[in-house]
């Protein structure tokens, strides 16, 4: 298999206008990835999305640009979240999607990710060969074969009311007060849209966007703006989103967070008191608390768990026939509804439980009592392999060795970042303190 050099576990990312997010390479990657997905004798078209961020005017014109000189016809939609592409490739029976996105990363950066026909994000195996066919010159598009360029003016409207569709007919979000943090990013009109017209009370945080002020203190990487607004409008419950909306945090109604894990605890049981669960359990990944699998053990469901990035809890979900996955960063994967995450159908899915209840959404949304778990990142110089490090090594062993029986230590690097982040959960919260600082110290370490 070719080395991957563009690729990273969610497409193509890097600081805007800086290799690979240069305008340069985008032309050379649409017009690669074009090439892979023309077969056959009829029109082919692509549907590019984009988030708010001001970088996106460099690159949309740029992978059109792309596309178009191999002879793909392309539909541009503006701003729309992840998700939203994933369905329009899919419904408009297109060749390919992409969405043009840094997702939670700051307005600096940018990047682009990939759907095929089916709506699902391309293997490692198609992205190393389109990587592998980047300085390919042919076959380029005749002159009276280029594609063609137009605007989508109804996709907002298609995702609203496909949304709309995922929540239960027989429920209304009448009486309750909902402030929604759109990240100033790509849902930024639409999630207010569905909540409104479901019949809830609307608060609206991160709704101007600007070009640089995506994620930027809000959505739900910031989730401290949501909790903080949440308690100020006596609202029954928040929602975040990210930069493109396929990441989901919530906050009940005394300004709690509620993670991706509770989330994806409360809609496990309700879908199998629905008997809509499928496969007997849920996928999730390394990350996920042993709290959330000691609870859908008691439940009498299994927990997988994938490799961090959605993904592949998407392919794991499908090898195993489970239809809820998700990460506890809050990416939740309801494939009855779709082929990614999906923040604002997962809020859904969600709200259902709450409106059918009748209950206040703290009663609701905490489902099980997580164990303490620790998170720190560490940075290392680009290029640098800390983790090969004796010390490390030793560091991580000793580790283990603590928490043998009681908890579990995970150490990986980033997929996006030059970071190693280092986690660890158990009974005892300051064992696990003790052995993260430890790990991340030797990490730091090997690092100078």
């Amino acid at each position: 298999m070719t080395l991957r050099k563009l690729f990273g576990t969610d497409g193509i990312r890097g600081e805007a206008n800086v290799w690979p997010m240069t305008a340069d390479t985008m032309i050379r990657v649409a017009a690669a990835a074009g090439r892979h997905f023309t077969r056959g004798d009829h029109r082919h078209r692509v549907i590019i999305g984009k988030d708010t961020r001001l970088s996106g005017y460099l690159i949309e014109p740029a992978l059109t640009a792309g596309f178009v000189s191999v002879g793909m016809d392309v539909i541009l939609t503006g701003p729309m979240p992840t998700p939203a592409i994933a369905m329009l490739t899919r419904t408009l029976r297109a060749d390919l999607g992409v969405v043009i996105s840094a997702s939670h990363n700051p307005y600096s950066d940018n990047g682009v990710k990939f759907f095929g026909p089916d709506g699902y994000k391309l293997s490692d195996d198609i992205e190393a060969e389109i990587e592998s066919n980047l300085d390919a010159t042919t076959p380029i598009a005749a002159a009276d074969k280029l594609g063609r360029a137009r605007r989508l003016d109804d996709a907002e409207g298609r995702y609203i009311e496909f949304v709309k569709a995922t929540f239960p007919r027989r429920l209304r979000l009448d009486g309750l007060k909902i402030v929604v943090d759109c990240a100033n990013g790509a849902a930024y009109r639409m999630a207010p849209a569905v909540l409104w017209e479901l019949g809830a009370d609307v608060v609206t945080v991160g709704v101007e966007p600007d070009g640089f002020n995506i994620n930027h203190d809000c959505g739900a990487t910031h989730p401290a703006v949501l909790q903080s607004q949440v308690v100020a409008h006596n609202a029954d419950l928040g929602i975040a989103l990210d930069g493109d909306a396929d990441r989901l945090q919530m906050v009940d109604e005394h300004g709690t967070l509620v993670d991706g894990d509770q989330v994806m605890g409360l809609i496990a049981r309700s879908w199998r008191e629905e008997n809509k669960l499928t496969g007997g359990c849920v996928t999730a990944t390394v990350m996920s608390n042993l709290g959330l699998e000691r609870y859908l053990g008691g439940l009498g469901l299994g927990l997988i768990r994938a490799s961090v990035g959605d993904r592949y809890v998407l392919e794991a979900m499908r090898a195993n026939g489970c239809n809820l996955g998700g990460e506890q960063s809050g990416h939740i994967i309801l494939t009855d509804y779709a082929t990614t995450g999906d923040g604002l159908v997962a809020a859904l899915q969600v709200l259902a439980v709450i409106a059918g209840a009748g209950k206040p959404a703290s009663e609701v949304l905490q489902v099980f009592s997580p164990l303490p778990q620790i998170l720190k990142n560490v940075r290392f110089a680009n290029g640098g392999k800390p983790l090969e490090a004796a010390t490390v090594k030793d560091a991580i062993a000793a580790a283990e060795a603590q928490l043998k029986g009681s908890g579990r230590i995970l150490v990986r690097k980033s997929g996006t970042e030059p970071l190693v982040r280092v986690m660890a959960e158990g009974e005892d919260e300051t064992l696990v303190g003790r052995v993260v600082d430890d790990v991340a110290a030797a990490i730091a370490a090997a690092s100078r």
